[in-house]
């Protein structure tokens, strides 16, 4: 009787709420490959290269672990890296060409990021968690919150995300403005928004959210300078990503009052350290990179990644 063919193994990573194998149909793979499942997130590039050297398949949710050159070089059994999401700007793309292995990735929806941008705003607008906190420890009407209808928001960034935000803007009554290095000033109209300078975005939003993807030309875009030329009364939103904004400055214009608030859901580092002082400021409200984890959309990257593994096993063999 000839031996049966040697399953191939999976790893999942960072399966935070330990759901991957229950938004998804993994049966089809019975008898072609056994999955492994990881809820834990390890930071250090010797511990996720131990973890993964069984490993053939690896599934990364976004950029949780990073697929670099120093981990994909010292995994000599891996052949695909399976990804959510139509790109992973954390998957070294030469370094795994070269060695062979194979990147998939998933469709994408960016609806819940443009609904948890609304939920940070019209949160921290409005102080609704610390509300909540007093109602729930006996207390009652804390603080007084504000209104959006009529006031300006400003976008930094019109593109797929930006575009809906700034029209939902719109709905609420909001004069609309926004800035990017290439944007253009029918680009703008088209969503009812105008094209302003940046600086002019952040002296006249009472909200600046960010929707601009991480790159040389944006890291770093928001800092001091421009948390100094914003009013005392404004918020920043950024639901993109962490480095886009300085985090020193931030902290600082928190601390000292120069803004009102933040709504953050990005950070530098991710997990957030357990002694990062974002997880005690009382003038930000932060959540943890939440704006893609949606019912819907995990379903979506889940079953799109047992097909693109269906798809490969069939054309390996």
């Amino acid at each position: 009787m000839p031996a049966k063919p040697e399953q191939i193994r999976i790893a999942i990573l960072d399966d935070y709420q330990n759901v991957a194998l229950s938004m998804a149909d993994w049966s089809a793979l019975d008898g072609r490959a056994t999955v492994t499942v990881f809820n834990d997130h390890l930071e250090s590039t010797d511990d996720v290269v131990a973890r993964l050297q069984p490993f053939e398949i690896v599934c990364v949710m976004r950029e949780r672990t990073p697929m670099t050159r120093a981990i994909i070089e010292r995994l000599p059994k891996l052949r695909v890296i399976a990804s959510t999401g139509f790109r992973n700007a954390s998957i070294d793309l030469e370094a795994a060409a070269e060695r062979g292995v194979q990147t998939l990735n998933t469709g994408y929806s960016s609806a819940p990021t443009i609904e948890m941008t609304w939920a940070l705003i019209l949160a921290s607008s409005r102080n609704l968690i610390e509300e909540n906190a007093a109602l729930r420890s006996g207390g009652w009407q804390r603080h007084v919150g504000d209104e959006i209808a009529g006031r300006t928001l400003g976008l930094l960034g019109l593109g797929n995300i930006g575009r809906e935000v700034a029209r939902i803007g719109k709905a609420f009554g909001m004069t609309v403005i926004a800035w990017s290095q290439n944007l253009t000033g029918e680009q703008a109209a088209d969503v009812g928004a105008v094209k302003v300078p940046k600086d002019d975005l952040f002296r006249r939003a009472d909200i600046v959210s960010i929707h601009l993807v991480l790159s040389d030309r944006t890291r770093g875009l928001v800092g001091a300078a421009e948390f100094a030329l914003m009013k005392p009364t404004a918020r920043l939103v950024n639901t993109s990503r962490g480095p886009i904004v300085v985090e020193a400055d931030l902290l600082d214009a928190l601390k000292s009052g120069k803004i009102a608030g933040a709504g953050i859901d990005v950070f530098d580092q991710e997990p957030l350290p357990l002694d990062h002082p974002f997880r005690s400021l009382p003038n930000l409200l932060a959540t943890p990179h939440i704006g893609y984890v949606s019912r819907n959309l995990y379903g979506r990257f889940y079953q799109d990644t047992v097909s693109n593994i269906i798809r490969w096993l069939d054309g390996k063999d």
